[in-house]
């Protein structure tokens, strides 16, 4: 099956519906067969998602820079723990390593992320699918914005039409798989 990157807060102070999201997509990529890359942290949603994906039987690889292993956020139960020496880095390696990706909400980092993944997509130096899921319309203004961007053509139609949304982990998940066969 595939490795499937997903992108997610690692807050620790989230509500709790957030925390239950990122443990159903862990488990639900497991059940599926699926071996989740992640960023490696073992809090917030990050820490939830990789516990749900190991709750189920999956695998899990984490990708995290020194810095943050210093700040003991590294999630230690990985079955692959790969330590980068920056977030740059970090990134290019998830990128390698996953062939797909899916976000979940978050915060900068989570954007930075998908950002990164949706440029590189653009400049076709990938074509591995990306999925949002827009659960309960927290990225609805982020998505209005960029559409505005189309409109104004600062983002090609074809670029945009490179990120699918949805609104369900299973969706997400049948979408990813309907691109990997």
């Amino acid at each position: 099956m595939a490795a499937i990157c997903v992108f997610c807060a690692s807050s620790r102070t989230l509500d709790q519906r957030w925390l239950d999201l990122a443990a159903e997509t862990g488990a639900e990529l497991a059940r599926r067969g699926h071996t989740l890359v992640s960023g490696g942290g073992c809090v917030g949603m990050m820490g939830a998602l990789a516990d749900g994906a190991r709750s189920a039987g999956g695998r899990t690889v984490g990708v995290i820079p020194q810095s943050l292993v210093d700040l003991e956020v590294a999630d230690l139960a990985s079955d692959e723990l790969l330590v980068t020496d920056s977030m740059a880095s970090r990134k290019t390696l998830m990128i390698d390593k996953s062939d797909a990706f899916l976000t979940l909400p978050g915060g900068l980092g989570t954007l930075d992320e998908l950002f990164e993944v949706w440029t590189t997509a653009t400049l076709a130096l990938h074509t591995k699918p990306m999925v949002l899921i827009d659960t309960d319309g927290f990225y609805r203004p982020l998505l209005d914005w960029l559409d505005g961007l189309a409109d104004q053509t600062f983002l090609k139609p074809a670029g945009r039409d490179l990120l699918t949304v949805t609104t369900t982990v299973p969706e997400a998940l049948n979408i990813l798989e309907s691109h990997l066969t």
